[in-house]
């Protein structure tokens, strides 16, 4: 199966790239510990929003390609939920 990733889901993960920049400059200026762990939440938060959207939108085509296959698209689903709970 071939998965095409949007150019809004590329432009996403480019953002939190930029992120993680911040925070190693933060901490190569030697800003306070309240400051990293706050930006590094940030980036935190982003890739979790990404990782779901990622997930969400490859989800309907991983469904429909197991029913066409006749399988269990519950487990699938399962799946699907499985890999963002093992993502936190």
């Amino acid at each position: 199966m071939e998965y095409n990733y949007s150019n809004e889901m590329k432009t996403r993960l480019r953002k939190i790239e930029g992120q993680v920049r911040g925070v190693l400059r933060l901490m190569e200026e030697g800003k306070s510990c309240k400051d990293v762990v706050s930006q590094l939440s940030a980036v935190r938060n982003a890739a979790d929003k990404a990782m779901a959207q990622i997930v969400a939108e490859n989800l309907h085509k991983c469904i429909l390609e197991e029913q066409d296959a006749g399988g269990d698209t519950d487990k699938v689903v399962k799946e699907a939920i499985e890999l963002l709970v093992k993502s936190r």
